[in-house]
């Protein structure tokens, strides 16, 4: 447990997504066993024994966005709901405490909260997740909540406006010393095509790997395949895209056979693409920009559409990226994104994050991905600056 404790730690920090120094997990097994800064991890020992789970991640996360949500909301509202797919999707609603709330028993609050969702947010601690089975899951879990309060923030800002003492100056740190844009600068990509089955194995966990460093994906979310002509090879449900090595899935092309059984949910969306395009590489991620520029809609006012994220028949734009909306696996997006993919080479899902392609290998997709989100970011902040002059 102390190896994985310590694995996922490190992960926290060289993502980007908590506080060095601000993290602790605790797990359980014949005994209970924690590590990280004494006060959370004490305050994990003490959740953890109240639940019917192996694990618990407490983390501060790196920027104050979280915090700033719990601030900004109406004094009686008890949790928050971020529209992008993985709340709706794993998540469903994020309670919040408040520190007047807490009480000289914090422990049990909180464990009372977990025992109903997957992560909460509490007011001057941070980020608590957990996992039922391993501690991995904790981390998914925390790494859950952190996109999602991130994407919500962002969205609220835009809407709204700054609200409290103090944090403008707090975003403005954020964006001129935490946020430096992506890039695809000192990557290696093998030159394609791949037919081979060890060449395109280690092809997708490399830029795997290159994903997650980038940042360009958060928690397990994401998923990437080749296809030879003959197999689609990606990634499986669930997998961490930077450890991939056992979890690629070798499934037929046509579609005739359950091999694809533990592959990406998005198997579906992954093959009609190929058809559709004659690519052989395809991304997909979550980078958290793109995510929240394809929730803003200029027609929201005058639209009769209720749920945007799957019933919207529009193709909108975003610079010259279509926008559509979907759900996941093989629901909409499966039959939304193919036919707009092969304008630009790549189109965003509302709520939902980028698809891109290769036609040979996966260097242009892996650039469209980078470019997107730079252009996304830029957006959101031209928008920003125009709005409630923050420059």
């Amino acid at each position: 447990m102390l190896d994985q404790i310590a694995k996922y730690t490190a992960k926290l920090i060289s993502d980007g997504s908590a506080t060095a120094g601000q993290i602790a997990f605790a797990a359980q097994d014949d005994i209970m066993i924690s590590a990280g800064e004494p006060t959370l991890a004490s305050l994990a020992e003490s959740v953890l024994s109240r639940l019917n789970c192996l694990a618990l991640a407490v983390a501060a996360p790196s920027v104050t966005f979280a915090d700033f949500l719990i601030l900004r909301a109406d004094s009686h509202e008890r949790e928050i709901v971020p529209r992008d797919t993985e709340t709706r999707t794993f998540l469903h609603d994020i309670p919040i405490l408040r520190k007047n709330d807490i009480g000289a028993d914090a422990s049990e609050i909180i464990a009372t909260l977990l025992g109903n969702r997957k992560g909460i947010v509490v007011e001057g601690v941070g980020i608590i997740a957990a996992g039922a089975l391993t501690v991995e899951q904790a981390y998914i879990n925390w790494s859950s909540v952190f996109h999602s309060t991130y994407i919500k923030y962002l969205e609220d800002l835009l809407e709204n406006g700054f609200m409290l003492p103090g944090e403008k100056d707090a975003f403005d740190h954020f964006r001129s010393e935490l946020l430096v844009p992506l890039s695809a600068d000192g990557l290696e990509f093998r030159q394609g095509p791949f037919s081979e089955k060890k060449v395109i194995l280690d092809e997708i966990a490399r830029v795997g790997r290159y994903t997650v460093q980038r940042r360009l994906v958060d928690s397990f979310f994401g998923n990437i395949s080749y296809s030879n002509g003959s197999l689609i090879y990606i990634s499986q449900t669930a997998s961490s895209l930077d450890e991939l090595p056992g979890c690629i899935d070798p499934v037929p092309f046509e579609n005739n056979s359950t091999v694809g059984i533990t592959a990406s949910s998005e198997l579906v969306a992954h093959r009609s693409i190929f058809e559709q395009t004659a690519c052989r590489a395809i991304l997909h991620g979550h980078p958290r920009f793109a995510v929240v520029m394809s929730m803003i809609c200029a027609e929201k006012e005058s639209c009769h559409v209720t749920d945007c994220w799957k019933d919207c028949t529009k193709v909108r734009f975003l610079g010259t990226t279509p926008v559509v909306a979907g759900e996941i696996g093989a629901g909409g997006i499966a039959r939304n994104v193919p036919p707009v993919i092969g304008i630009t080479g790549s189109a965003i899902v509302y709520g939902h994050g980028i698809f891109s392609i290769g036609m040979t290998d996966f260097r242009e997709a892996f650039e469209a991905l980078v470019n997107i989100e730079n252009w996304c970011r830029v957006e959101y902040f031209r928008r920003l600056d125009e709005k409630y002059a923050t420059s």
